[in-house]
């Protein structure tokens, strides 16, 4: 997995993927500040501070839910709380029991968004960025005309 250090988009803004536990559900990335990752200001450039936060979640939801599901990034808010400076951490976990209430509420309902909050925090612990990140989950062949019939019917599918 840390092979994805050499994706140009990684390398290019020099975020590195530090940790990933071994299920797969926490990754830890950091990204040191450096002259071809900072704006005019001298501060990590925003676009950087967003890519640190792009792919993880989904990541996550690929490795544990499987190749049964289609999962894609669908949207993201970022807000700046404070001048991101020197070298940048941010964890991103998706606990074992929110997959499986994903896994079920998809295997009922076939398709949904999840929001993920992350915070990239600075060396002295203070929050710097909050990324929300949505994702979308589907369920590959999943039958939407059964599902819509139930409905009709009064008799729907719904999560847990």
């Amino acid at each position: 997995m840390k092979l994805i250090n050499w994706w140009p988009p990684m390398l290019g803004t020099g975020i590195s993927l530090k940790k990933v536990s071994e299920d797969m559900t926490t990754f830890e990335v950091i990204m040191k500040l450096r002259w071809y990752n900072r704006n005019l200001v001298g501060i990590h450039y925003g676009g950087s501070l967003y890519s640190m936060c792009d792919p993880w979640y989904m990541f996550i939801l690929v490795a544990n839910l499987g190749k049964e599901y289609v999962v894609l990034d669908k949207a993201a808010a970022i807000r700046y709380k404070k001048p991101g400076r020197g070298t940048l951490r941010c964890t991103f976990h998706i606990s074992k029991q929110k997959i499986e209430d994903i896994r079920q509420e998809i295997e009922a309902i076939g398709k949904n968004d999840y929001t993920f909050t992350c915070e990239v925090i600075d060396e002295e612990g203070e929050v710097v960025t909050e990324v929300d990140k949505v994702v979308y989950v589907r369920k590959k062949g999943f039958d939407f005309e059964a599902l819509e019939k139930e409905r009709e019917a009064g008799i729907a599918k719904t999560p847990e």
